[in-house]
């Protein structure tokens, strides 16, 4: 989808060196902090409460609503409000309640009209194209059968379960080839079960959610990265998961430096390291930044930890032995992971990004 015409490759370069807004939605305003510190998903969510005009409550569309009695009583689990507090999250919600009649529930905490206009190229108009389809997507979901989401624990619970007894195989065993084989078989595993813990996190509070942290990967930081961010703003410049890399690697169409031409090899480096450095920045930001630990610390931050002392106690072996196979598996879990990712659907060229010409947009949200 690159653009062809030769006056806009122009205006578009300008734009993206300028900084003050999006390039193929120049009427939005460039995102608050994108480009500053550790590009988190807290600093994301803050950056966002500057622009969306919430007022330090909840936006949806152009009203201001008051949620804090409803947290507990939110369907979803209360993170999802906690987290998204003073933010416009209209697509959040217009993408995650296909029944009408939430309508009725969002009456009764309105408080006033917002000040500002939103700053999102996507609308929601009820003939418009996201939410025909969003209705024609309610009547399909009836079709499907009660047990089909069954599958989906069971193949979870399945890898979860390999990776214990792999893992610990990976240490008990004293054949080279065993060893090895229960190692790949480890890193796999783990690689998998974050790709399927992450079905999980879309979801309402449930206890698969938490395997995500086996990964040493926060899955509150990735609601806020993936769900919030790149689910609702794929491939513009308010997703998380595309600023996050830059600028080493450069996903959207610009003029770039010499160093993007090696983003392949940059990746190679950099792919077997992130999870490991996902916990280390999250761990940072305890000293960093005031408040960082009351309120985005958790119990399950050490869920990720629980992968040694399991592989130590049930193998036998050193803790140090089991420390460096454990680390091992996670680098390799890593690099699998983000080779899948960076691979997906959702970044291939042909697919808008900013920076493209736009005459019109259908509803990308997903």
């Amino acid at each position: 989808m690159a653009p062809k015409n030769v006056e806009y490759i122009e205006i578009a370069h300008r734009r993206a060196a300028e900084k003050k807004t999006h390039v193929s939605f120049p009427q939005l305003k460039y995102p608050s902090l994108r480009d500053e510190g550790l590009r988190d998903p807290v600093q994301w969510l803050i950056g966002k409460s500057m622009d969306d005009g919430a007022e330090g409550l909840w936006r949806v569309h152009n009203g201001i609503y008051n949620f804090n009695d409803f947290l507990e009583k939110h369907p979803g689990g209360a993170e999802w409000l906690e987290l998204s507090k003073g933010t416009d999250i209209t697509e959040a919600f217009e993408s995650h309640h296909l029944n009408s009649s939430v309508n009725k529930v969002l009456e009764k905490y309105y408080v006033r009209e917002a000040k500002t206009p939103r700053n999102s190229p996507f609308t929601f108009e009820d003939d418009g194209f996201y939410r025909t389809l969003k209705r024609a997507v309610v009547e399909e979901l009836k079709k499907v059968p009660k047990h089909i989401p069954s599958y989906a624990d069971m193949i979870i619970d399945g890898l979860f379960a390999t990776l214990l007894i792999s893992s610990a195989v990976s240490c008990w065993a004293n054949d080279y080839w065993v060893v090895m084989s229960a190692y790949l078989i480890a890193s796999l595993s783990l690689a998998w079960v974050t790709v399927a813990a992450h079905n999980y996190i879309h979801r309402k509070t449930n206890w698969r959610m938490y395997l995500f942290n086996l990964s040493l990967w926060s899955y509150r930081d990735f609601r806020v990265s993936h769900a919030l961010s790149h689910h609702l703003y794929p491939n513009t410049l308010m997703d998380l998961e595309v600023s996050g890399f830059e600028p080493l690697v450069i996903w959207n169409p610009r003029k770039k430096p010499v160093h993007a031409k090696f983003a392949f090899l940059i990746e190679q480096i950099t792919f077997p390291f992130l999870f490991v450095l996902n916990f280390l920045k999250r761990l940072i930001l305890n000293f960093l930044r005031e408040g960082f630990f009351t309120e985005h610390y958790r119990w399950h931050d050490g869920v990720g930890f629980t992968l040694p002392v399991w592989m130590w106690l049930v193998s036998g072996c050193s803790f140090y032995e089991a420390a460096v196979m454990w680390l091992w598996i996670v680098c390799t879990a890593s690099y699998i992971f983000f080779s899948i990712g960076s691979n997906a659907a959702h970044h291939h060229p042909d697919i808008f990004k900013d920076g493209d010409q736009v005459r019109f947009v259908f509803f990308f949200i997903y």
